[in-house]
């Protein structure tokens, strides 16, 4: 581990996230009062994300509102707000955009995820299907084609969408003994991760 090249400090609240963007000039921290490097603040519990370039975030507060905000004029605030429809039987837990940037996932610590149009704020899909009854914080993650996305379930097997069509079309068993609270895909390789207690390392294989 390198030395660390700036110290952050202000906060009090218990961190929800934190993000660096790929310009590696803004750190993004999440906690039960929004922070933007101390230059922004929102009210309410939040999710957030940078676009794949790096140049647009985007807020998630209140497990109802996904707010997208460009970073060289964020101090003038969401240039888009998307509200949707609040569902009290659970919380968002993550926001993710995917690779191509036109997509946002919505994690849910209840059963079931959304995928979002990130340019029109409307719901393409809702998946479920998958065990959660306990209310575990599962992360959810897309492949690096955009073509597919994925979450982990508190019996720790791999649910896995095609998200144009919105069918599921695989469950993955990688013997994992507990929830898998950690999923993450390889940004360029078709790898990827999933831990529970234990880690996996999935790679594909090619039939002859």
């Amino acid at each position: 581990m390198g030395p660390a090249f700036s110290q952050l400090s202000g906060g009090c609240h218990r961190l929800l996230c934190i993000l660096l963007s790929l310009m590696v000039t803004y750190l993004l921290t999440g906690s039960i009062s929004f922070l933007l490097q101390g230059l922004m603040h929102l009210q309410g519990k939040p999710v957030c994300s940078f676009d794949p370039e790096g140049l647009i975030f985007a807020a998630g507060v209140n497990s109802e509102m996904v707010k997208l905000y460009d970073l060289r004029s964020f101090d003038k605030g969401p240039f888009a707000t998307f509200k949707m429809n609040y569902d009290r039987t659970c919380e968002w837990t993550s926001l993710k955009f995917s690779n191509d940037g036109k997509l946002i996932l919505l994690a849910t610590n209840g059963g079931f995820l959304r995928l979002v149009d990130a340019f029109k704020g409307a719901v393409l899909h809702t998946f479920g299907g998958y065990n959660n009854s306990k209310g575990v914080t599962l992360e959810a993650s897309f492949t690096p084609d955009s073509q597919f996305l994925m979450i982990g379930s508190e019996d720790g097997k791999i649910h896995v969408w095609n998200g144009e069509s919105g069918m599921k079309v695989a469950v993955l068993d990688g013997k994992h003994t507990g929830p898998i609270t950690c999923l993450q895909f390889n940004p360029k390789f078709m790898t990827f991760a999933s831990a529970c207690s234990n880690m996996a390392f999935w790679l594909p294989t090619i039939d002859d």
